[in-house]
């Protein structure tokens, strides 16, 4: 990877997670996202990388797959039990979509496959940083699904039974869908807003976090996110 010309830093150094056990990979990827302005912890293995998760606070987290010790996606877990909102991204070499969807399932985001651009990494990272720190309004909107109550601004589900902090992506999702109950959205509408394309893999991407939304939203058997078959999505609320 060449090194990319630095910018301007954003005002505020957003701090970075970085678990990555190949040491010249590491140096050459913290070196350029250090000169766009990131603030950059990184880790040789995972166990290093969750002590440092436990002791610090961060705005998102790179994460290899395959670290020493405690692997990435057994890192994700737990990082994914000490905090539901931060974005994880995945940066691996195993390109197989299986590989893709257990690191969805974990909890990550995105996933990103090696060799990459440090201009398409920054980019994705971007996406996430921005969502993050957008201001919330005065008044966030609630939406009412069932007996359920999703804030969107704060990224809480909240439902007589408890509540749960959703990720950024199950958030975005659950948002388009929380706007138009009743209403089909289509797969690569769906593809195109959330990720930017509609390929492959990132539909295998979309039926991950659909699952995961079927799981959250289990306790009220009114709400049946259905599958159109090859067409999308529709959020029935049936009357209660």
């Amino acid at each position: 990877m060449l090194p990319l010309p630095a910018p301007d830093a954003p005002p505020r150094l957003a701090r970075i997670l970085y678990a990555e056990d190949d040491a010249n990979l590491g140096f050459v990827t913290r070196d350029n996202l250090e000169r766009r302005g990131y603030q950059l912890t990184h880790c040789l293995d995972g166990a290093e990388a969750l002590a440092a998760f436990q002791g610090g606070e961060f705005d998102l987290c790179l994460l290899d797959v395959m670290l020493p010790g405690l692997d990435g996606f057994a890192l994700a877990r737990r990082i994914r039990e000490l905090n539901a909102q931060v974005p994880i991204l995945f940066l691996s070499a195993r390109a197989l979509g299986e590989d893709r969807i257990t690191g969805l399932r974990t909890g990550a985001d995105d996933y990103i496959t090696k060799p990459f651009s440090l201009e398409e990494l920054v980019l994705r990272m971007e996406v996430f940083l921005k969502r993050a720190t957008v201001t919330a309004p005065a008044s966030p909107a609630a939406h009412r699904l069932g007996s359920y109550t999703f804030n969107a601004a704060n990224l809480t589900l909240s439902h007589a039974s408890g509540s749960v902090r959703l990720t950024q992506k199950e958030g975005q999702l659950l948002t388009l869908f929380a706007q138009r109950p009743g209403q089909l959205l289509r797969r690569e509408d769906i593809l195109r807003q959330l990720w930017g394309t509609d390929d492959y893999f990132m539909g295998r991407s979309l039926d991950v976090f659909i699952s995961r939304l079927r799981k959250h939203l289990r306790h009220d058997a009114r709400l049946q996110l259905r599958n159109v078959n090859r067409v999308g999505f529709v959020l029935e609320v049936g009357a209660g």
